[in-house]
């Protein structure tokens, strides 16, 4: 029986908006294909464009987690917050070890659970061949591993891999995103690592900067949506997750960018949200149609939209340093902005206050819905895993493969612990049955070599 499944939760409330755009039919996308995307302004804090209102109340069909798994990127509450998890806070090599196993490849995808088995994503890069993992839960031994493309690996960024999409499961298949031979593919895998179908996403193929792609693929209902942002035109695309059929494509803007899209159910309505392209924007996550967006961040952003009540918040990037707090009832008003920048990780908002750790290691607390800076504090950097919440406590790491435990507090900052695991770390840690796991890499005279730890007591 699979793990998961999806649960009508209650009425959601009225809404004051609902999406419209302009359609565009697509070779391979049916007739609810919507364009919204179009490049815009230097942000300001005025610059708004949102659809026209209407009441609207729907359930939502966002898909709940099975109690105990972390099945897609940031995890079962989609913001990297954990409930009723009470993991460790202190371990190194040799201490709250449970085991470890080597990784084979090279990749930031970070360990997807569910029910007994971990799945992540991996990269031989002299082969150029690109695989899926999975590993038993319990001792960390290698189950299977499913090599998936061959060739065509593109230029990118030193920090960047060839495998650094998350993979999603949703109980009878991993889904996994890869970009080669200038294009990106979805992949849907059964549990035991047989192709069960496999999508030519769409054309992916940056030249102004050659940086890669990261976006996770993300599921909503009976959908798998994944996103690609570049100067050629971008665009999100929803595929059946059953049998790979094409629902709805949205085109972006001719824009560069690298977050990974989001849903939450926020502001009375279920919204597909995404940084990037000069834009803060919602999509309905059904159609693919535009609810609304405002001129905030900057051309790149790589971190995953967060929010608290109806607010969300969104950082970046590249060229500009900025994070934003966007009111989500489509108004189009901008609570606030700063200077900061969270560029690769996402944030973290909870209990009305947002936590980041930025780039170059600098710990803030702001106030949700004012942006005042209730505290900061310089860590470590610099920094591109993203943060989580588990227990009260923030868990964020740099790539140094140093994680800072700290208090979620905003009365002030509130060390706990500081832990070092291997000498290398880019993927965000998965917390589960109050364990973690962290994927690091240890470089030595023989080389670098991946490992994935269990960390628990």
């Amino acid at each position: 029986m699979p793990r998961f499944a999806l649960l009508t939760l209650l009425l959601a409330p009225l809404t004051l908006f609902l999406g419209c755009g302009g359609d565009a039919e697509s070779a391979t996308s049916p007739s609810n294909t919507t364009e919204t995307g179009t490049p815009t302004a230097e942000p300001t804090e005025t610059s708004t464009d949102t659809t026209e209102t209407s009441l609207s109340a729907a359930p939502s069909k966002i898909l709940q987690a099975a109690e105990g798994d972390w099945p897609w990127w940031r995890g079962p509450n989609y913001n990297g917050t954990t409930t009723g998890q009470e993991p460790p806070t202190e371990w190194s090599e040799t201490k709250n070890v449970l085991w470890k196993t080597p990784v084979p490849g090279r990749g930031h995808s970070s360990p997807t659970i569910v029910g007994d088995t971990i799945y992540m994503a991996t990269a031989d890069e002299q082969k150029q061949v690109q695989s899926v993992l999975a590993f038993d839960r319990a001792t960390g031994k290698p189950r299977w591993k499913r090599d998936v493309s061959q060739g065509g690996f593109p230029r990118t960024h030193p920090n960047n891999t060839h495998a650094t999409c998350t993979v999603a499961c949703d109980g009878k298949h991993v889904f996994a995103a890869f970009h080669h031979h200038a294009k990106v593919t979805l992949t849907a895998l059964d549990l035991d690592g047989k192709p069960a179908w496999e999508k030519v996403v769409g054309p992916f193929d940056p030249q102004l900067y050659e940086y890669g792609y990261a976006p996770s693929p993300l599921l909503y209902d009976d959908l798998v949506i994944v996103s690609g942002d570049y100067e050629d035109g971008g665009w999100i695309k929803a595929f059946e997750r059953a049998t790979g059929k094409p629902a709805w494509q949205t085109d972006r803007p001719e824009k560069l960018s690298f977050s990974s899209p989001i849903v939450a159910n926020v502001a009375g309505r279920d919204q597909l949200l995404i940084s990037g392209c000069e834009k803060v924007s919602s999509y309905d996550p059904a159609t693919g149609k535009l609810l609304w967006a405002v001129a905030g961040t900057t051309m790149a952003t790589c971190g995953t939209m967060v929010w608290d009540g109806d607010t969300v918040y969104a950082s970046g990037g590249y060229p500009r340093k900025q994070t934003i707090a966007v009111k989500a009832d489509g108004s189009g008003e901008i609570l606030w902005t700063n200077t900061q920048k969270c560029y690769e990780q996402s944030m973290l908002a909870t209990g009305g206050h947002v936590y980041a750790v930025t780039d170059n290691g600098i710990a803030f607390c702001w106030h949700g819905q004012t942006g005042e800076e209730l505290w900061r504090e310089r860590l470590v950097g610099p920094v591109s895993a993203s943060p989580v919440l588990a227990n009260g406590h923030v868990y964020a790491t740099n790539e140094k493969g140093t994680t800072f435990v700290f208090a979620a507090t905003p009365d002030e900052f509130r060390p706990v612990a500081k832990n070092q695991l291997g000498t290398e770390s880019f993927a965000t840690q998965t917390f589960v049955g109050n364990k973690i796991y962290a994927r690091v890499a240890n470089r030595g005279p023989g080389g670098r070599q991946e490992m994935l730890y269990c960390i628990g007591k």
